[in-house]
């Protein structure tokens, strides 16, 4: 049996917990070192700490505090591990509590954080999904079952402290272009909410103040959210510090390529089984700055997609040059506005593009001036026909509870 290197109490707060830290920083002390080829578990809380609850009520949602995430376990230090080395980390397992089997997917009020399409939902609202074995299924969203593929969506290595410097350099001149726009065009550091994990007191107030958030990927790997980084999956991590340190959290039952909701995948607490080994040198033998992955051989087996097309046209009509997030949100959206026609409202067919494993694909970038980007829906995950026919469609979708809203304060 592995042994479970760091544990967490779902009743008890993060900040309580030493193994939990949710800011990146180079002084961050390991909390458990390891030697190459050992495997170990790692429990994680949810990534807001369990500020979101099991109920039908959004206002947990709208009124979350997004400072304080995400919260991670670890460092892990690994013994031998020096800047420039690839640490290969093997994800073994991955699961949720069985006395937390459930997890939750949020839209983000525009005014604390939006999402992808927050110009068309932009208050808070929330669906609760039920893990049961390797399938999930919501009261919120009715007529729709299928099955998770578990996976961090944040795990990366600490970075060094002229990485650091360099992400608070680039991301506060970014956030100084628009330092009033809703939502922020950058999440800078903020020490009041910051979690330094086994830092001594002193220490840990100076480095909270340079602490980079934990919200955006970056070279280190970080909050990527990459579906495909489930069971079976193996993660190249560049090392940027001495041991490493790797962490991880924000653990996901499923979802769509993109994260689309923001909380846009069902979140959890639960834990992982990985393994970790050493390339010496590997990043200039290989090239890497980032890091690389081989995905999941165990993946839910959808054969059958709808595919939705969308364009670097807008919904208000402009022009864009080659734009694939445009285009992307285009797809998504034309794919809420069918999914309607069978009896979904919009924020139901939202949280399904967000929770079951759509694809997302950049299909064409070549045509100037029209980027294509493609968002494919598995039809299996329906107890009913979605797809196109003469008859035309009809609601199928059982009435009864919609997604939760709470209308910002």
């Amino acid at each position: 049996m592995a042994e479970t290197i760091i544990k967490i109490d779902l009743t008890k707060s993060p900040y309580e917990n030493e193994m939990i830290h949710n800011r990146w920083h180079p002084d961050i002390p390991m909390v458990k070192t390891v030697k190459p080829g050992d495997d170990f578990i790692i429990e994680c809380y949810d990534w807001t700490g369990g500020q979101i609850k099991n109920d039908d009520c959004a206002d947990d949602v709208r009124d979350v505090d997004l400072s304080q995430v995400h919260f991670l376990s670890g460092p892990v230090g690994v013994e031998g591990a020096e800047p420039g080395d690839l640490l290969v980390v093997d994800i073994l397992d991955i699961g949720a509590f069985q006395e937390s089997l459930w997890g939750f997917n949020g839209f983000f009020s525009k005014q604390n954080g939006g999402g992808f399409l927050t110009e068309h939902f932009p208050e808070a609202q929330k669906s609760i999904w039920d893990i049961n074995g390797m399938f999930t299924k919501s009261r919120h969203v009715p007529n729709v079952e299928f099955a998770g593929l578990i996976h961090p969506g944040l795990i990366g290595c600490l970075p060094s402290k002229e990485m650091l410097m360099e992400w608070n350099k680039r991301e506060k001149e970014l956030y100084d272009t628009e330092p009033d726009r809703v939502p922020a065009l950058a999440t800078l550091p903020y020490a009041d909410t910051a979690h330094m994990g086994k830092m001594a007191p002193d220490a840990a107030k100076i480095a909270a103040a340079e602490g980079a958030r934990t919200v955006p990927p970056r070279e280190h790997g970080g909050n990527c959210d990459i579906k495909d980084l489930s069971r079976g999956s193996k993660i190249y991590f560049p090392v940027y510090v001495k041991g490493g340190g790797l962490s991880v959290g924000d653990l996901h039952f499923s979802q769509g390529d993109g994260e689309i909701t923001f909380c846009g995948a069902i979140e959890m607490a639960g834990w992982i089984h990985l393994r970790v080994n050493l390339i010496k040198d590997g990043m200039a033998k290989y090239g890497i700055k980032n890091p690389i992955f081989k995905p999941s051989p165990i993946a839910p087996k959808y054969d059958d997609y709808l595919i939705f097309e969308g364009i670097s046209v807008d919904e208000y009509g402009e022009q864009h040059y080659l734009d694939v997030h445009v285009a992307y949100r285009q797809a998504c959206l034309n794919a809420i506005n069918y999914l309607t026609k069978f009896g979904y409202s919009k924020a139901q067919a939202y949280s399904i593009l967000g929770c079951a494993p759509v694809q997302g694909h950049i299909s064409g970038v070549v045509d100037i001036p029209n980027a294509c980007a493609t968002l494919w829906l598995p039809t299996d995950i329906f107890d009913f026909d979605v797809n196109p026919s003469a008859e035309g469609p009809t609601k199928k979708v059982t009435p009864g509870m919609d997604v939760p809203l709470s209308k910002d304060k």
